[in-house]
């Protein structure tokens, strides 16, 4: 069988090239999205490999341009990807590098790249240690020649009902009146007895695992992404992250920061806000707290803002 002969590039026809022999509507944003990319990203002082999804946009401000260029934005997605990690300055860079590949055609860029962060944790008392997952979102925004960085993270952490707390405590009081009132006295080695037994402690407060999801914006002139700075700011913050390996002392351990640290949503919510308002890296932030009940078949949810004029908008 004869091959079919190749054609040279520059007679393919490239329909989206073709100008409109009639303006058409602008369009906000054409691009693509669930784009697969390994990369290094720049976290502070380290340097770490992730695997990304990423989405990549332009506007298509010219009326009489049939389309954008596709394959540009992969190609330079691509190229920076594998020549450099992954910087604030870096990112500023690759924006101004996709506004370029279509200049008159657009006016406005947009890169997202999100990923699976993983630190490796020590556990609360033993020398155990295991990875912990968090979910990562850096985007880039490049409007009217400002550019615009933003992180969103994803901590887990544990709330303890602090109503349950106080129903519980009621009810070991109650069952201590029962068992020992009668006899008027009793020996602080029976009490310490009873209380190591099931009868003496006859209800436990209520529990979740819980969420925060922050959107911040950074202020200019940072050179890294303040990744796993935020992480531990949100987690010592809270004190009952999520655990990985653990031994029975890093269990009772758990146990007693959950019932030194009770939470409604509204204690998370302020605690974070007080952090975050102090942060002089964070220009904004938007914050999404949820507390996934075990009482209740919903979850209690508190989103803020720092409520800077033209900043987030507290919408759920």
């Amino acid at each position: 069988m004869t091959k079919p002969e190749l054609v040279a590039s520059n007679d393919m026809p490239d329909i989206a090239s073709r100008e409109l022999r009639q303006p058409q509507v602008a369009l906000d944003w054409v691009g693509m999205s669930e784009i697969h990319q390994p990369l290094l990203v720049n976290d502070g002082g380290a340097t770490r490999q992730v695997h990304t999804k990423v989405q990549v946009y332009v506007d298509l401000a010219d009326t009489k341009a049939k389309g954008i260029h596709m394959s540009r934005l992969y190609l330079i997605l691509d190229e920076h990807a594998d020549t450099r990690p992954l910087t604030a300055a870096g990112l500023k860079l690759l924006l101004a590098s996709v506004l370029e590949s279509h200049r008159g055609l657009s006016t406005r860029a947009f890169v997202q790249f999100e990923f699976d962060y993983y630190l490796r944790r020590n556990a609360l008392v033993s020398d155990h240690s295991g990875w912990n997952n968090y979910p990562v979102t850096i985007k880039g925004t490049l409007i009217d020649r400002e550019i615009h960085l933003e992180l969103g993270i994803g901590v887990y952490y544990s709330s303890t009902c602090p109503c349950s707390a106080a129903l519980a405590r009621q009810l070991i009081q109650n069952q201590f009146e029962s068992d020992f009132g009668p006899r008027g006295s009793v020996k602080a080695s029976e009490v310490k007895a009873w209380l190591g037994t099931e009868k003496g402690i006859v209800a436990t407060p209520h529990s979740q695992r819980s969420i925060a999801r922050l959107l911040v914006k950074l202020r200019d002139g940072l050179v890294d992404f303040p990744i796993t700075d935020l992480i531990d700011d949100v987690e010592a913050t809270l004190k009952t992250p999520v655990q990985t390996a653990v031994k029975r002392e890093d269990e009772q351990e758990f146990a007693r920061l959950n019932g030194q640290n009770l939470m409604f949503i509204e204690d998370s919510g302020r605690k974070l806000k007080a952090l975050l308002q102090e942060d002089g890296r964070l220009s904004d932030f938007w914050v999404r707290i949820e507390h996934h009940e075990s009482l209740h078949a919903h979850d209690a949810v508190g989103v803020f803002t720092k409520g800077v004029e033209d900043g987030y908008l507290p919408i759920p």
